[in-house]
């Protein structure tokens, strides 16, 4: 089980050129490395489409089989994910630029109006929400 569930993960990210990524993951499973770093973690879990409980399920079921801990716990996932994503870092323009408020609180733009509610099966804002979280993650 072991061996077909980290095949799979090295080929997902071979597919989306995530070389350094498997290259890191590929060391681990022949025993030259001690585990991935939580971003790498997090990037395999936005990328796969796996929700939290699904992540945390692999990551006990990965622990369980090999006695090593190779993909990091949620927390870690949650700390990488603060520091990556902006917002995260309050920015400031100085000198304060004119005719423009000092509010960083910015929310979610609604970029969904009039599109259709599913494309394959997918809610389109679920969609819309992975695609910013990636791009954001990737920026």
């Amino acid at each position: 089980i072991k061996a077909v569930c980290m095949t799979l993960f090295l080929l997902a990210l071979r597919a989306k050129n995530e070389h350094k990524q498997a290259d890191e993951l590929e060391a681990i499973m022949q025993g030259r490395g001690s585990g991935l770093h939580p971003a790498v973690c997090l990037a395999i879990r936005v990328n796969t489409f796996l929700s939290c409980s699904q992540y945390h399920k692999m990551y006990r079921t990965v622990k369980a089989v090999s006695g090593r801990q190779i993909f990091q716990p949620l927390h870690a996932l949650r700390t990488a994910e603060k520091a990556l994503l902006p917002g995260y870092h309050p920015f400031e323009w100085n000198p304060p630029l004119k005719n423009v408020s000092t509010n960083t609180e910015v929310g979610i733009i609604d970029g969904l109006s009039g599109l259709p509610l599913s494309v394959d099966d997918y809610p389109v804002d679920t969609i819309a929400k992975r695609f910013r979280y990636d791009a954001a993650l990737v920026c």
